[in-house]
Parts: structure tokens; sequence; C-alpha cells
């Protein structure tokens, strides 16, 4: 099993704005060895994936061991489309898990 390598527009703080708020740039990282599955559907997902502003889960993505990239509220892109990454990721215990992923995120597209 082999995944696809995905961009991650990682969050970097840049500096304060004029009200003292923080701006952000994003850096575009190349993060290899993801895979892709569409969200299921069950009726847990579906309160899982879906906030109160009804955003709704469109992939799952399985992110490889040793991964460090911070993915919360990133923009991801992959396929030639450009995705936003829904919560946080949820992770296993590396050495419990018996494959090349411990974490995932759930990821809505952007228009």
């Amino acid at each position: 099993m082999k995944g696809i390598t995905v961009t991650l527009f990682e969050r970097v703080p840049s500096g304060k704005d004029d009200f003292n708020g923080t701006k952000w740039r994003e850096l575009p990282v190349e993060v290899k060895n993801v895979l892709v599955a569409p969200a299921t559907e069950t009726g847990e997902e579906i309160t899982d994936t879906t906030d109160l502003v009804s955003r709704r889960a469109l992939y799952t993505l399985a992110l490889p061991k040793g991964d460090s990239h911070s993915w919360e509220g990133c923009r991801v892109r992959f396929w030639n489309e450009d995705f936003r990454v829904i919560g946080k990721p949820t992770q296993g215990i590396e050495e419990m898990i018996p494959l090349k992923w411990n974490r995932k995120v759930r990821v809505e597209r952007i228009e």
C-alpha cells in the first residue's frame, strides 16, 4: 500500500496586524505517502465531522508515521483541488499500529 504526495500549506506567524492580532503566512510543504479515503457516512462520523457551522468532511487523510507538521486549520492540495483541515488530528500509538500511518485528519473542499 502506498499513498500520494500532498501539499500542506503550513501556517506560520509573520508579525502583527494593526489590532495586535497575529498575521499568518502559508509555507508549502510536500508530504509524501499520505493515504486519501472518502469520509464515510456512519452516524458517529457525521456527528464527528459536522461542526456548528455545518462543515462536512469530504476525505480522511492518513498521515505517515514520523510526520511532525502542524495540520490543524491548514490548507491542503491534492488532485489539483484545495481542501482545509477540519478539527484536530487524531493519533494512535505509533508502536501499536502495524502499518506506516498513525494519524488522521479530515478535510473539506474549499472553493
